[in-house]
């Protein structure tokens, strides 16, 4: 079976180290790099499965080197910090990374974090009793994981498009903060709310055709997000 590999990016040698043990003892393979440049440069030779990604680097940071990813890839990216600002978190969601763990953490936090993104990723794959979904001008085919809107393929994350599959299969229904969080990011994630809100604009962004006044992903306030079929 191939391993999955996993490209950790960070400018501290002891943190590689650290990281790359841990990763090598549950079976991944690991790829390093100690700079942005050199991140780029291997993500596009490698073609890793996962970038671990610290923000604070000389000349190029990770801010930059996720910004220029998601120019050509989906590929899911946990961002590193030092800072523990909820704002640092949603600037690190809104250019596109799925998950953002602040220093120090310890090796079981880690793992279970990489672990979950990797099963989000992983269950980006067909529903088991439906094959598509049609609303309005947009459409979700879950056997061949697509999403178009007007006929026009939309590119989605693994985490975008787990949402948005949780919320389709679930139309009609409103689903609650803590119940899209358990569903999609997992028990941990109880508490970070502001993953979701950032998911949902990013959503919207790709696939409404006027974001501020959403048709897809209605907001409950107060309570969480519901599905809207459109005729």
């Amino acid at each position: 079976m191939k391993k999955t590999r996993i490209l950790i990016v960070d400018d501290e040698l002891s943190i590689l180290k650290y990281l790359r043990a841990n990763l090598e003892a549950e079976g991944y393979e690991v790829l390093i790099a100690m700079d942005g440049a050199q991140a780029l440069q291997t993500l596009e030779a490698e073609l890793p499965d996962l970038v671990v990604l610290d923000i604070m680097m000389p000349e190029m940071d990770g801010l930059e080197v996720c910004r220029r990813l998601r120019e050509w890839s989906q590929l899911p990216v946990i961002m590193l910090s030092a800072r523990d600002d909820e704002s640092d978190k949603v600037q690190c969601l809104d250019l596109g990374a799925d998950d953002y763990i602040t220093k120090p953490f310890g090796k079981d936090e880690f793992i279970a974090r990489v672990r979950a993104v990797m099963r989000r990723a992983e269950s980006a794959s067909p529903a088991p009793t439906l094959s598509s979904i049609k609303s309005g001008d947009l459409e979700i085919n879950f056997s061949k994981r697509k999403v178009t809107v007007n006929a026009k393929e939309v590119e989605l994350t693994s985490t975008e498009y787990a949402l948005l599959k949780e919320l389709a299969l679930n139309a009609g229904k409103v689903l609650t903060y803590t119940q899209l969080l358990h569903k999609v990011w997992g028990p941990d994630y109880a508490d970070e709310r502001e993953y979701l809100h950032v998911f949902v604009s990013r959503l919207r962004a790709k696939l409404e055709s006027d974001p501020k006044k959403p048709r897809y992903i209605t907001t409950v306030s107060g309570v969480g997000y519901r599905f809207k079929e459109v005729a």
